[in-house]
């Protein structure tokens, strides 16, 4: 399959990598041209263990290539990844102007039919903006022959580990009401279906929503053993073998119970 993936930050990079690893065509885009000069010369702007090996492997196979310019490659493309960023405004709330920006670009230059992840991390209810934006500007084109479906498809990677996290997904998650786009979707992660990962489909907003009570409920565990740790220096007792103490039990598990001085996503 022939993939955009809009954004050469973490996310986009190691998935657009990760994807043309097992067997797609990916165009990696940024309006960064230092930074898509600089992957075309081998330099990644993050590191991740076994990224270099993977980006320089596919690259010399002709299945990765980087560009500044969308219009080029998005009329060819069967999906559309937009993973850019999404900064937090002065208020807290999601800047969404990057992704919404990116969206009415590519409903410019689509041809045909196309599907239209949303990869980066955003609210709920981000992909009907996203579609309210892609429709508006292909009404004004005036092309029959232009359609599209967005489908939400959050990510679960962990830095430092992003690479297996990807290859070796614990799951999947779609989140669309078109079978059409269901469809395209488990023809691209078709490899990791056939090694038995967990494919999850779902309504859109479950699939937004999904991603949040996963960064929340990894929250919620962290910030809990710092309280516990803060109780077991006041009372005398031991954090560590408190943590195991309750890891033990199989409700709860023993996987990021350790305090710690913060945590993303």
């Amino acid at each position: 399959m022939l993939i955009t993936m809009i954004g050469t930050g973490y996310v986009g990079l190691v998935t657009g990598t990760c994807l043309s690893e097992t067997g797609h065509h990916v165009t990696c885009v940024d309006i960064d041209p230092r930074k898509i000069d600089m992957l075309r010369n081998g330099v990644l702007p993050i590191y991740e263990p076994g990224l270099q090996e993977l980006v320089e492997s596919n690259v010399q196979k002709g299945k990765l290539s980087f560009t500044t310019d969308l219009s080029t490659v998005v009329p060819h493309s069967d999906v559309v990844f937009i993973a850019v960023g999404t900064p937090p405004g002065g208020d807290g709330s999601t800047d969404l102007s990057y992704v919404l920006s990116a969206a009415r670009e590519i409903a410019l230059h689509m041809t045909g039919y196309t599907v239209i992840v949303t990869k980066s991390t955003v609210p709920v209810h981000t992909a009907k903006k996203v579609h309210e934006a892609m429709t508006e500007v292909v009404k004004n084109r005036q092309d029959a022959t232009v359609s599209f479906d967005v489908v939400s498809n959050p990510e679960f990677l962990k830095e430092g580990n992003s690479v297996n996290d990807f290859l070796k997904p614990d799951r999947i998650i779609v989140g669309t009401d078109s079978e059409k786009a269901e469809a395209i979707m488990r023809k691209l992660y078709h490899p990791f279906i056939l090694n038995g990962h967990p494919f999850l489909v779902m309504d859109v907003t479950s699939a937004e929503l999904t991603k949040y009570a996963a960064n929340a409920m990894l929250a919620t565990r962290i910030s809990f053993m710092n309280e516990m740790a803060n109780l077991c220096e006041a009372v005398g007792a031991d954090v560590n073998w408190v943590r195991k103490g309750i890891g033990a039990d199989p409700r709860i598990g023993s996987q990021f119970l350790y305090p710690g001085t913060g945590y993303g996503g």
